[in-house]
């Protein structure tokens, strides 16, 4: 009887072990096929948008009735890049003293870069002190900070100070200039051409009202920091007191740059940036016939963006998501981080038009890195998506040494079976012989 029973044991223990297999074999294979899927979760409705195309940019000039009195005019939302506004936004015309714009740009990507200190000296060069045009008023042989070189720049708009700066960094005016005409590029002026590192007249040297609301977008984000010099209404060196030609500075409208420029050959030129409320609006006129009309001008176009529009932060920069769940980890979840802003223009009373779409995986499988793209935000306006936001992981998680459920499960049974058979195996009686 013994063995009958020992047979019908071994035979019930196949079963088990051949269910439990499938069922974890089953388990885990409807695990990995929801892996490569993604879940898109509503999120709160904001905004963000980038390269608005032109055409709606200027059915919206249209509509507002707006008109400058300038030969060239740009409005861009200095958030967003989103033009607002524009009148022969691509005319080529001499820039003037907007090329101190991005000379000082590059002065300040030498300091981040440490090539430059603020308190570094620069000795005056004879060809500096002859320049014409707008001077700071240094005297060769002369030792000056780069710092009041930088504000001779910005505030004074000294030519003899942008040609020691270019000097000192370069060795040339000529070296600087390509440097100039290399970052131009680099930053997407398609209309630009830069000869000297001040703006007195020069063949085939010429800018666009959009290349300049470009660089000025460009320039506040890398450098924030320039707004308190660019901002100040006065500046004061050797006893000689100038004041700051952006007369917007004294209106306290929350303009805090940036910069005019005037040549016989172009007339009056000012870019001008404000801040209220969350919102940066830029407005460039350029070729005003009187230098009275450049600041109203800039004005009107700075009032008609922060009447009419808003800016919408649909995703804010680290912004948490998640947590996702984590498979074969030391940690089971991980949670996730917005790469970049996500803001959009919308005309004031469509701002619930804007949304933020997170899609976001099932599970992801470890290891993981910190700052690992994991997912994805989508920025829509209208229902169309405008931007993609990458969403990296927090945090590290390292791969566990110890199995997933399937298969310990898996291997227990297997062990149990093998247990049982080894038992029957050992404890059966011997064989009679007949």
């Amino acid at each position: 009887m013994k063995i009958p029973f020992q047979k019908s044991l071994l035979i019930f223990t196949f079963i088990v072990i051949f269910f439990s297999f499938t069922f974890a074999g089953e388990a885990s294979s409807k695990t990995e096929k929801k892996s490569p899927q993604t879940k898109p979760t509503q999120a709160a409705p904001s905004k963000k948008k980038v390269e608005p195309a032109k055409e709606v940019s200027s059915q919206q000039a249209t509509q507002g009735g707006l008109q400058c009195d300038a030969q060239s005019a740009v409005l861009m939302d200095g958030l967003t890049g989103e033009i607002l506004y524009e009148q022969r936004s691509d005319l080529r015309i001499p820039p003037a003293s907007f090329v101190k714009v991005l000379t000082l740009y590059l002065i300040f990507d030498a300091i981040r870069a440490g090539q430059l200190k603020m308190e570094d000296m620069v000795t005056v060069s004879e060809n500096a002190w002859k320049t014409q045009g707008s001077k700071m008023f240094i005297k060769v042989g002369e030792r000056v900070t780069v710092e009041d070189l930088v504000k001779g720049t910005a505030i004074a708009s000294g030519n003899d100070a942008c040609i020691a700066l270019a000097e000192h960094l370069t060795g040339s005016e000529e070296v600087f200039a390509s440097k100039m005409n290399e970052r131009a590029k680099a930053l997407g002026m398609k209309n630009s051409q830069f000869k000297n590192s001040h703006g007195m007249p020069s063949e085939d040297q010429y800018t666009t009202a959009m290349d300049m609301a470009l660089l000025a977008k460009r320039y506040i984000e890398d450098h924030p920091e320039m707004l308190a010099i660019h901002s100040m209404t006065e500046f004061e060196y050797n006893g000689i007191k100038q004041g700051n030609r952006n007369t917007l500075l004294q209106k306290n409208i929350g303009v805090d740059g940036l910069k005019t420029g005037h040549i016989e050959e172009s007339g009056f030129h000012l870019v001008a940036t404000a801040k209220r409320d969350g919102q940066r609006m830029i407005a460039v006129v350029m070729g005003c016939d009187q230098m009275k009309k450049r600041a109203p001008e800039a004005q009107k176009l700075l009032e008609y963006g922060f009447r009419n529009f808003s800016t919408v932060e649909a995703v804010k920069k680290g912004a948490s998501f998640g947590p996702l769940k984590v498979k074969r980890g030391k940690m089971d979840q991980v949670s996730l981080a917005a790469s970049d802003d996500g803001r959009v223009t919308m005309p004031k009373g469509k701002e619930n038009l804007v949304s933020a779409i997170p899609q976001l995986p099932v599970f992801v499988s470890a290891p993981i890195q910190k700052g690992q793209v994991l997912a994805k935000v989508l920025i829509q306006k209208e229902g169309k998506t405008i931007k993609e936001i990458n969403l990296f992981a927090q945090s590290d998680v390292q791969k566990s040494l110890i199995p997933s459920w399937p298969i310990l499960v898996g291997g227990l049974l297997g062990l149990v079976l093998l247990c049982v058979v080894g038992l029957w195996f050992f404890r059966r009686p011997p064989r009679r012989r007949l």
